[in-house]
């Protein structure tokens, strides 16, 4: 079996602070294999963010990684720091932030943006990386892309603009690209060209994409696999069919049966009832058990069991749909 491109395991990021420590992310373990888009999906304060930018190494201080491995291609990176780190990300780790225009420098053009990150990890002369910034445009879909790129991000409308940002992301042929909530901010038709130039890019390419979202929608037409968190854990991972017709953590669930479908005729949603805990008052056992109708007292006392990264069931005692791996 390949190694595979990103290898995370049993991860733990720790918040110090007054009233003692934070976990926003604890005991995660996931894959992604080259060429493959995980969604990690949950509500705001599930921890998918904190994920990837412990990943890529953009947790701001105090957070920290107290535990766990983090390992690209078999390296592991989860202790670089300073210029070590820095040569890791834009060269082998890319990032797509949510809002294209505070991502994007606004006192330089498109191209010099461009060719500055080429430049910086490729081995390229300047008339080669204006070149290839110009390839990286047409690539992803920028329309005269030679007269473009003397313009500045906010000569560019929203949607283009996130096409500039993910050429960025990937002129400097990373092996992993974090694309957090990259269609949040675009209107419906625009989210599908962007997530199309993302499947595309990642076939193509081969690049290994973790691809953070709080949209179910966006998951089942993007997403190999899906990773579904909450409080700062794995609730359940598995194939993006699976996951979604027949999910067995009550949590995900709820998450598909609050999403409009517009085949379903329903007049009422589903919500699922209550809210995301703190992190400073988190309850005993499940982290769910307090918005969940199936709670037992073994789910009020104990946490949920702990998921490998390769397992496909739920982080629950009784999960919805029981398999012989759930029961065993």
């Amino acid at each position: 079996m390949s190694t595979p491109v990103l290898s995370v395991r049993d991860l733990v990021v720790e918040i110090p602070t007054r009233k003692g420590l934070l976990k926003p992310v604890d005991g995660v373990s996931f894959d992604i294999a080259a060429g493959e888009i995980l969604g990690v999906v949950g509500e705001s304060g599930a921890g998918k963010s904190m994920t990837g930018n412990a990943v890529i190494g953009l947790l701001d201080r105090p957070a920290r990684i107290a535990a766990g491995e983090v390992r690209l291609l078999g390296d592991p990176i989860q202790n670089l720091k300073g210029e070590a780190l820095r040569r890791q990300r834009g060269k082998r780790m890319g990032m797509i932030f949510q809002d294209p225009l505070t991502s994007l420098n606004p006192l330089l053009t498109v191209g010099e943006q461009l060719t500055e990150t080429i430049r910086e990890h490729l081995d390229v002369s300047k008339s080669e990386a204006l070149n290839r910034a110009i390839a990286a445009l047409e690539e992803v879909g920028i329309p005269a892309a030679r007269q473009r790129i003397d313009s500045y991000p906010h000569e560019f409308s929203g949607g283009m603009r996130q096409r500039v940002v993910i050429a960025l992301a990937l002129c400097a042929e990373p092996e992993l690209v974090i694309a957090d909530e990259p269609t949040t901010a675009l209107d419906v038709s625009v989210q599908a060209q962007i997530i199309a130039l993302l499947k595309r890019l990642c076939r193509e390419r081969g690049v290994a994409v973790m691809l953070v979202t709080h949209d179910m929608g966006v998951i089942a037409e993007a997403a190999d696999r899906i990773a579904v968190m909450y409080a700062g854990r794995m609730a359940e991972l598995g194939p993006v069919r699976d996951v979604i017709t027949k999910p067995h953590h009550p949590y995900t669930a709820g998450l598909m049966a609050s999403t409009p479908v517009a085949s379903r005729g329903q007049k009422r949603l589903r919500q699922i009832p209550g809210a995301m805990p703190r992190l400073d008052a988190l309850p005993d056992g499940c982290a769910f058990h307090p918005r969940c109708e199936k709670a037992t007292d073994k789910c009020r006392a104990e946490p949920g069991p702990t998921l490998a990264a390769d397992e496909g069931r739920a982080a629950c005692w009784y999960p919805l749909t029981q398999t012989k791996e759930a029961t065993a």
